[in-house]
């Protein structure tokens, strides 16, 4: 599959032309594998009005995709519940109330009172204590076995049902094969096996839900960023309200220590604001009057009023929750391939374990009870739980973590993509750059003054959002030129200028091409067989490649020439070659500067190649000849102008995303400020990702299909494929995925303090 071919979402089922599908979210407490979400997905996807189910078991989120005309949530609720879970709708969740402690719940409780049964029952065995309390005409049931089969009761008491109730849906799933074991244990008088399964598998069931609830605990986190409530002014005093129920216009007072309860904009005061929750940010920023602020970050020092620009469900904190809990619905490659082997690994295991109680039996005089508890054990071997638990755990457990380190993974498909990248091309204004250039010298050609220039440039590019157009506008200001400038027929170029009929007169700011372009639609003096008008032409000293420059025109004839600087960020050349000596093959500069600025810049950040002067169509053709020529490529971007080079690369990457609503859904992961030493971190972890994930396959497969050879051998016990082949292997992925959140950007090592050691710790994944 292609990279380009990844980044495709898979494809709804057809519906009707004319219906109008409805998302319905619900949370399921207790959906916590894979093989409960396939149950649950394949009950759904036969119910009439039923279009699309995505779930996620670490998150215990279920997304069904309905025709509300034909199906609702209470039916949605009712499929759910005949399969032994409960289903609610998110309108019925607090968030916040939405957690479960592993070790007291119910389930804890039933698995704890199943071991004492057990092994009470051990020490009346042990201590010789063993009436008879049951003459059966095969056997007699002492008081020991008694208790195993109460041992394996009440630790059945949560999947016998769901195993009964799979059976009727002619589902493989776990907890029918687990109850077929122990009521077959049982049957041929194996009752302590089968009390054994019971309440192993009940606390290999309650470890993996720890498991689950670790990673799970990651987004809980974020979710506990935004405070419960928030202080706003009414009528010049502060009251106390939730902090949901802000609204857009609120004025709220923020006392040093304070967490921020929205997204909003300093009305009044300064102060500093750790962001590192949002954006990774390991030191404070300075925050005066007019700067963002966002939901989740805490106010350091200094008192500040803040006016709420957002409500709290589309702050910057909720749309990383919400895309960090989607994204386990974008399956990797590896994900794909372990559902396609287990959807034929349990089914081929289970025929086998049949075979294995029937043959010997009946074709080589066999015992049957030995051979019917080796089939039961082969049976306890289908169970693919820990195989498909492998890989979702890995992704959650690297997304969360690079959640926490301000770089936000839209997919679990992204992580995985980014680790096979060859190629980083990057864009250089606001990316290399710090997006924040200044108007450097103004070189008048016609006798018109500098304010005057500046400020008829600046009424053109006052509706451009284009750095070099802030940084004309912003020079303007300083000047304070008149600004009441009657501006009409606004047209704006990408990567080339603007023009506007400005009191009545037609004024292009841009490339030298773009004003002659603009000279020759209006009919004035363009270019001729003679060649370009001298007018046209940069003067001398101007194009000495330090920075860029644009031209100012009035109807057609050049007024001046501004220059415009933009340097490379602190740190950027460090960046470039750490993730050089990470394993990235090439670094690309692709912008559409001219190509004597753009050269300089690669220059001193130190990247392989430069391609200026490109158009975002170019981007986007040079991305696919990059991708043709070395492999998968990451774009790096704004995520505004870059909009179809992140699209059309492998992996698109957005800069200081936190505040942007395009950057956040164009590109497949964000760093949410903009430190580009995020992208070495970025590269690290999704190569130790598909490490993770790539060992945790092989050891599941690896571990049950030992166990599956052992047991036609008599090697493997019902307890061993228990206690190694569910509980050990479930527990041994969990364990290793999880340690990919011990991966982090080192603050000691920040690429803008000009260390020279890499910028990731060293870690034992």
């Amino acid at each position: 599959m292609s990279p380009s071919e990844r980044k495709a979402t898979q494809p709804l089922p057809e519906v009707e032309a004319s219906s109008q599908t409805t998302p319905l979210r619900f949370r399921v407490a207790d959906m916590d594998c894979a093989s409960c979400l396939k149950t649950i997905d394949g009950r759904l996807r036969k119910v009439d009005g039923v279009v699309d189910v995505q779930g996620s078991p670490v998150a215990r989120t279920l997304t069904v995709d309905v025709d509300p005309r034909r199906v609702g949530p209470d039916r949605i609720r009712e499929e759910v519940g005949r399969l032994g879970y409960l289903a609610r709708h998110e309108d019925e969740i607090d968030e916040r109330s939405f957690r479960r402690v592993t070790w007291i719940g119910r389930e804890a409780r039933i698995a704890f009172a199943s071991m004492g049964l057990f092994a009470a029952a051990l020490l009346l065995r042990a201590a010789g204590m063993q009436p008879v309390v049951l003459e059966l005409p095969f056997r007699a049931v002492h008081l020991p076995d008694l208790i195993f089969v109460g041992a394996a009761a009440v630790g059945g008491w949560t999947f016998f049902p769901r195993g009964v109730k799979a059976a009727r849906a002619l589902s493989l799933d776990m907890n029918f094969l687990m109850t077929v074991a122990i009521l077959g244990a049982i049957g041929i008088g194996e009752y302590m096996e089968g009390a054994a399964i019971a309440f192993l598998f009940a606390f290999a069931d309650l470890l993996e839900k720890y498991a689950v609830d670790r990673a799970r605990a990651s987004v809980e986190a974020l979710i506990g960023l935004a405070p419960d409530s928030a202080r706003v002014v009414r009528d010049g005093r502060e009251v106390h309200v939730a902090a949901d129920e802000l609204v857009v216009g609120d004025l709220v007072a923020l006392r040093p220590g304070d967490r921020i309860p929205a997204d909003g904009r300093v009305e009044e005061g300064t102060s500093a604001v750790n962001e590192a929750p949002i954006t990774g940010e390991s030191l404070p920023v300075a925050r005066a009057p007019g700067d963002e602020l966002f939901a989740g970050t805490i106010n350091e020092d200094g008192f500040l009023r803040m006016r709420v620009t957002r409500p709290s469900e589309e702050s910057a904190l909720s749309r990383i929750i919400r895309l960090v809990e989607e994204a386990e619905t974008h399956k990797t490659r590896s994900e794909r391939f372990v559902e396609r082997f287990a959807r034929y690994y349990t089914p081929t295991v289970t025929l086998a374990a049949v075979a294995l109680m029937v043959v010997p039996p009946l074709f080589f005089a066999a015992p049957f009870a030995t051979w019917f508890v080796r089939g039961l054990t082969l049976l306890v071997i289908a169970c693919p739980c820990a195989l498909v638990i492998s890989t979702p755990v890995a992704v959650v457990s690297g997304i969360t973590a690079a959640s926490r380190n301000g770089v936000l993974i839209k997919g679990g498909t992204y992580l995985e993509a980014m680790g096979q990248v060859k190629v980083v091309a990057l864009d250089k204004t606001g990316t290399v750059t710090t997006g924040h250039p200044r108007v450097e010298r103004v070189h008048l050609v016609d006798g018109t003054s500098e304010g005057e220039v500046l400020a008829r440039a600046a009424a053109v590019e006052a509706r451009s959002e284009h750095p070099i157009a802030r940084a004309i506008v912003e020079a303007a200001g300083e000047v304070g030129d008149r600004n009441d400038w009657s501006v009409t027929d606004f047209e704006a170029v990408p990567g080339q200028g603007a023009r506007a009929c400005v009191d009545g007169e037609t004024y292009a700011v841009g490339t030298p091409s773009f004003l002659i372009e603009s000279a020759a639609a209006r009919g004035s003096r363009g270019p001729t067989a003679d060649g370009i008008p001298s007018q046209f032409e940069v003067p001398e000293g101007l194009d000495n490649g330090s920075g860029s420059f644009v031209g100012v025109a009035r109807e057609g004839h050049v007024l001046a020439w501004i220059t415009v600087t933009d340097p490379p960020r602190p740190g950027a050349a460090e960046a470039v070659r750490r993730l050089r000596a990470a394993g990235v093959e090439r670094i690309v500069l692709l912008t559409g500067d001219r190509p004597s600025t753009a050269h300089e810049v690669g220059r001193r950040i130190g990247v392989d190649e430069v391609r200026a002067q490109l158009l975002p169509e170019d981007k986007v053709a040079a991305i696919k000849e990059l991708e043709a020529r070395y492999g998968p490529v990451a774009m790096v971007g704004d995520g505004i102008n870059d909009a179809p080079a992140l699209a059309a690369a492998s992996v698109g990457i957005a800069m200081g995303a936190a505040g942007s609503d395009i950057a956040l859904e164009t590109a497949d992961i964000a760093f949410m400020g903009d430190d580009l030493s995020r992208l070495e971190y970025l590269y690290v972890l999704s190569n130790r990702g598909g490490r993770v994930i790539r060992q945790n396959i092989a050891t599941a497969i690896g571990v049950k299909a030992l166990l599956a050879l052992g047991v036609p051998l008599g090697m493997v016990s019902l307890i061993a494929a228990v206690v190694v082949g569910d509980l050990g292997v479930s527990l041994a992925v969990t364990a290793n995925a999880l340690r990919l959140a011990q991966l982090r950007p080192d603050p000691a090592q920040e690429i803008s303090t000009g260390a020279e050691t890499p910028a990731v710790e060293s870690s034992t994944v």
